[in-house]
């Protein structure tokens, strides 16, 4: 061992009875607060009452720098098709119930022109497989992928349980997905906590799913902390959340940044600095082919191509209003 080394181990002792660390006592930090060191779990016991406070303002603290680092991305990530980030617009993205991969809604459309065109059968865009032809075809799809691990699958069948008015079913799937890091499955699992649907209403328990839905870069789960900070008196936190969300392209966040800016709540350089990122969020979104086919939209000819070629499910989850919050969703289902 370098004489580095065992200095270092020399100024790490245990907190609880002084011994320090050495080749035969390896310490281990206190997981909760990182700050002090236990030779063993007798020790950490033992030293509980002291350190108790302490402990408990320090996880606070690490936590909230977690909770308020700002994401790099929304939890949609980038289409697999085209690799530009998905818009947080659920009329603008497409979930593929053969292979549960989220696309574009640009990248779906020119490949529906593109099977059209040349009068070819109608497939994924991204898996190429055959569409499926009905409903218990479409679920099978689902049962395959969620025996291979796949979140996405878990979560939209848990939503498809909640839509029967399963809710035992419909928690099992998205404590499942949450547990493999799903954010939309955490965001539903709030509201389930929220609303008191299947599960007793647990605030706790709500603002637990919430916090790591925003983690993981979900806008909405972000923007209805925000609200709950609001309604608790921290105005403070509520406009951090708020100005992480917009950064992500959020239009609800941004215009309730506005109302909170006209009040007086916000600063005029931290409003500017939010609108800048939020467009630039929204610009990075862009493409000539998603262009393409929201002016299609607009004209309603990519229903008509949709409903034509009957290829696309629409999973009507409804529009669920937790209190000035956002209403979940999972955008369209393609066969």
């Amino acid at each position: 061992m370098s004489s580095a080394a065992m200095d270092d181990e020399a100024d790490e002792i245990c907190a609880s009875c002084g011994v320090p660390a050495c080749d035969d006592i390896k310490l281990k930090n206190c997981n909760a607060c990182k700050l002090v060191k236990y030779c063993g779990v007798e020790c950490q016991k033992n030293h509980r009452s002291q350190h108790k406070r302490a402990c408990k303002r320090r996880a606070a603290e690490l936590r909230d720098e977690l909770l308020f680092k700002q994401p790099e991305s929304t939890h949609l990530g980038d289409c697999p098709i085209c690799f530009i980030p998905l818009p947080p617009d659920p009329d603008k993205f497409m979930m593929m119930a053969c292979c549960c991969k989220v696309i574009c809604l640009g990248c779906a459309y020119a490949d529906l022109l593109r099977q059209l065109e040349g009068k070819l059968g109608i497939t994924c865009a991204f898996c190429r497989q055959p569409r499926a032809t009905s409903e218990q075809e479409t679920d099978r799809n689902y049962m395959k992928r969620i025996e291979a691990g796949d979140p996405v699958a878990m979560r939209q069948m848990g939503a498809k349980r909640e839509l029967d008015g399963d809710y035992s079913a419909a928690f099992e799937y998205w404590t499942k997905a949450a547990k493999l890091g799903d954010a939309e499955a955490h965001n539903q699992l709030s509201i389930m906590y929220q609303e008191g649907n299947g599960v007793g209403k647990d605030e706790g328990k709500e603002t637990y799913h919430m916090e790591k839905a925003a983690i993981a870069g979900h806008p909405g789960a972000r923007y209805n902390l925000a609200m709950q900070e609001g309604r608790n008196g921290s105005d403070d936190r509520a406009v951090k959340h708020l100005i992480i969300s917009a950064n992500l392209g959020h239009d609800m966040s941004i215009e309730m940044l506005k109302e909170s800016y006209t009040d007086g709540d916000v600063s005029k350089e931290d409003y500017a600095a939010a609108l800048r990122a939020y467009q630039a969020a929204i610009d990075a979104t862009k493409s000539p082919q998603r262009g393409a086919a929201l002016d299609a939209q607009s004209k309603g000819l990519v229903r008509w191509v949709l409903l034509r070629t009957a290829v696309v499910e629409q999973l009507e989850l409804g529009a669920k209003d937790t209190s000035n919050t956002v209403s979940k969703s999972t955008g369209l289902v393609m066969r």
